[in-house]
C-alpha cells in the first residue's frame, strides 16, 4: 500500500471492524500486568481521594526506580573499584540519582510494616533531595501524616516491591519507568476532569509525534503537565536508532504539584530536560522567550477564559492580532509560532471551536495565519480521547517554512487537512483510544503528502486543499467541509432494478410481522387475555 494512502476497501480507515484493529496504545506499555498492579493499588488507597493517593504511589515508584537504577550502577563500580563506588559523581556523571543508604529501597523494604515507616520514608526522599540538587523540591514528603494509613503505606511498599523483582538492571529500570507511566494515566482516569490537567491521553501524544518526527534538536512543550510529550518524543528517537539526549528537551509548567510530576516522569526515564515553574505561566512570565525551538508539542487547557489576555493588548507574539481577552486559543497558537525556530514544526491540541469561531476577532486571526501560510495540516479528532472533556478537539499542525528543503517537497499555498473522527475504539464506557493503526494512518497520510510520494486524496478522510479553497470557505479549517463524503462503490446495477429488489424484501418482512401478530394473538387467546 502506497504510503499515505488510506486503504483500498474504506475511503475512511475507520470503516475497519474494530476486532481486525490491534491491540490498544492503552496508557501505557502493554505488558499485561500493569493493569492488576494499578488495580490492587487501587484498592489499597481505600477513602484516599486519588488526586491525594497519585502522589503517594507515585513517590514509592519513583522510589525503587531510582534506587534499582543506583543498586545496577554501584554494582558494576565495585567490580572495578570499591572506592569510586562510594562517590556521588560518579553516579551523577550517567544521568543516574545517587542513593543513601537509608534511603534505598531495601532499607524501607525491610521497614514496612514498622508504625515509623511513613517517617522513614519522609527521610528518604529528604536525602535524596539533599544529595540530587535536580530533585529539590520535587519529592513527596508528606508520608507521616496522621491521615495517612501507615498499614496501607506498608502493603503498597510490599506491591511495588514485586515489580521487576529478580529482572537486570536496565530491564527493571524499563519496568518501572513503564508502569510509573501507567499509573500516571490510571490516575487521570480516576481524577476525571482534574485528572486531564495533567495528563494528555498516550495515543493523541503517539499521533503528535509521529507526524511531526523529533529526531533530532530543540523539543518545547509551554504547558508540559506531566510530561508525556517528552517522554514518547525520546521514545521516538530511541525506536528510530536514535539516542537519549539526540533531542534536548525544554518546558514550563504553572500548576506546582504537576511540575513535580513531570521532573519525576523525566527522571524516570533517565532523560535530562529543562523545565521551569513559574505560578504565572508561559503568557505572563516565559521563562525561555529567548530560545527558538525545532519542535513544538502541546495540549493547551482549551478556551481558557482568566488568562489575563487584557494585560498583554500589545505583545510582540501576537503577529497575527491580539487574542480576546475571553479565549486563549489564539494566544497559545500564536505564542507557539514566536518560539519556533525557522524551519521549526508544531502540534497543537485545541478545542474544535478555534476552526470556526467567528468571536471577538478570532477569524480575523485565523485568516491571517492562513494567508501567511504558517498553518501546514489540521486533524479533526473523535470525541472521547480526553479525560478532561467529551468535547471533540482538533490538532493543528504549524509550520515556520513550508519549503525547507531535503527530503520535504515545497507545500507553499497548500494545507492537508484530515478528518480522523471515524478512527479511535472505546476501551471504556466513556473514553476511546487510538488504535497502533490509526495513529500510522493519520501520520503516514501526512508524510506522504509533505515528502510528495505517492499521496492521493481520499473522500471522506483527507483532502490537500489550496489556499484558495479556504478563501472560499471563509477561512474555517475544519477537515469536514475539505474532505467531502467516502465514496461509495457503484455496483453497475440500475436503480429500478435495486429499488425493485428492496422492495421485495420489505413486502416480506410486513408479511413475516403479520403472521407473528396472529400467533400472539392466538395464543394470548388461550389464555384468556384478549387484545
Amino acid at each position: 500500500m502506497p504510503r499515505g494512502r488510506p486503504k483500498k476497501d474504506a475511503a475512511s480507515p475507520a470503516a475497519e471492524p474494530a476486532a481486525k484493529k490491534s491491540k490498544s496504545n492503552g496508557n501505557g506499555a502493554n505488558l499485561g500486568f500493569e493493569a492488576q498492579l494499578f488495580l490492587a493499588a487501587d484498592k489499597l488507597r481505600k477513602n484516599l481521594e486519588p488526586s491525594d493517593y497519585k502522589h503517594v504511589a507515585l513517590g514509592l515508584i519513583f522510589l525503587k526506580h531510582i534506587s534499582i537504577a543506583f543498586e545496577a550502577k554501584r554494582a558494576l563500580l565495585l567490580a572495578e573499584d570499591a572506592e569510586a563506588a562510594e562517590d556521588p559523581d560518579e553516579y551523577l556523571a550517567e544521568n543516574v540519582f545517587w542513593v543513601p543508604k537509608e534511603a534505598r529501597w531495601s532499607s524501607l523494604q525491610a521497614n514496612a510494616k514498622q508504625p515509623t515507616i511513613g517517617k522513614l520514608i519522609d527521610d528518604a526522599m529528604a536525602e535524596i533531595e539533599k544529595a540530587n540538587p535536580g530533585l529539590k523540591g520535587v519529592l513527596p514528603k508528606d508520608y507521616n501524616r496522621p491521615a495517612l494509613d501507615k498499614v496501607m503505606l506498608g502493603e503498597l511498599i510490599d506491591l511495588i516491591s514485586g515489580v521487576a523483582t529478580g529482572e537486570p538492571g536496565d530491564k527493571a529500570k524499563d519496568l518501572l519507568g513503564r508502569v510509573y507511566e501507567y499509573f500516571l494515566g490510571g490516575f487521570a482516569g480516576s481524577e476525571g476532569k482534574r485528572g486531564g490537567e495533567f495528563y494528555t491521553p498516550r495515543s493523541v501524544v503517539g499521533v503528535l509525534v509521529e507526524m511531526l518526527e523529533p529526531y533530532k534538536g530543540r523539543v518545547y512543550d509551554p504547558c508540559c503537565g506531566s510530561g508525556g510529550m517528552f517522554v514518547q518524543s525520546e521514545k521516538f528517537v530511541e525506536s528510530h536508532g536514535g539516542r537519549l539526549g539526540d533531542i534536548a528537551i525544554y518546558g514550563q509548567e504553572s500548576n506546582y504539584t504537576t511540575w513535580r510530576l513531570a521532573k519525576m516522569n523525566l527522571a524516570v526515564r533517565g532523560i535530562d530536560a529543562d523545565i521551569r515553574w513559574n505560578n504565572e505561566g508561559s503568557f505572563h512570565r516565559d521563562e525561555l522567550k529567548d530560545l527558538r525551538f525545532d519542535y513544538v508539542l502541546a495540549n493547551p487547557p482549551f478556551n481558557i477564559s482568566d488568562w489575563g489576555g487584557d494585560r498583554l493588548r500589545e505583545d510582540a507574539r501576537w503577529t497575527f492580532g491580539a487574542p480576546p481577552a475571553g479565549n486563549a486559543n489564539f494566544g497559545w497558537l500564536q505564542h507557539i509560532l514566536w518560539h519556533l525556530s525557522p524551519n521549526g514544526t508544531a502540534g497543537v491540541v485545541l478545542a474544535n471551536g478555534s476552526m470556526s469561531s467567528g468571536q471577538s476577532g478570532e477569524d480575523v486571526i485565523r485568516r491571517a495565519m492562513v494567508e501567511a501560510d504558517v498553518v501546514d495540516c489540521m486533524v479533526a479528532l473523535p470525541g472521547q480521547l480526553f479525560y478532561s472533556t467529551q468535547i471533540p478537539a482538533c490538532l493543528w499542525f504549524l509550520a515556520r517554512n513550508k519549503n525547507p528543503g531535503g527530503k520535504l517537497r515545497d507545500r507553499r499555498g497548500e494545507v492537508l487537512f484530515i478528518d480522523a473522527r471515524k478512527l479511535g475504539t472505546l476501551v471504556d464506557r466513556t473514553r476511546k483510544e487510538f488504535s497502533d493503526e490509526d495513529i500510522s494512518s493519520i501520520a503516514e497520510t501526512y508524510h506522504s503528502w509533505r515528502e510528495g510520494k505517492d499521496f492521493v486524496d481520499a473522500p471522506g478522510f483527507c483532502k490537500a486543499a489550496t489556499l484558495e479553497d479556504i478563501r472560499n470557505h471563509n477561512h474555517v479549517l475544519t477537515p469536514g467541509r475539505y474532505v467531502g463524503a467516502a465514496d461509495v462503490e457503484d455496483d453497475d446495477v440500475p436503480f429500478a432494478e435495486r429499488f425493485d429488489a428492496l422492495r421485495s424484501v420489505l413486502d416480506a418482512q410486513f408479511s413475516e410481522a403479520d403472521d407473528l401478530a396472529k400467533t400472539i394473538r392466538a395464543s394470548l387467546a388461550k389464555v384468556g387475555v384478549d387484545e
